[in-house]
């Protein structure tokens, strides 16, 4: 699975940075979150954000 933020519905919680296994996930220069490119698209931040920012492409 291939994922991406919507920066539009991202709060900058940072609660996917903490659940993701690999480390693929860091704060972007807008103070929001992005994908890196060690993402192996386990789904674990689509399923956690509560504010549906990440989502499948």
């Amino acid at each position: 699975m291939k994922v991406k933020v919507n920066e539009e519905k991202c709060r900058a919680c940072k609660y996917c940075i903490r659940v993701c296994p690999v480390k693929a996930i860091s704060m972007g220069p807008t103070g929001k979150a992005q994908i890196g490119p060690k993402c192996v698209g386990c789904g674990s931040c689509v399923d956690l954000c509560m504010v549906g920012a990440i989502e499948e492409e």
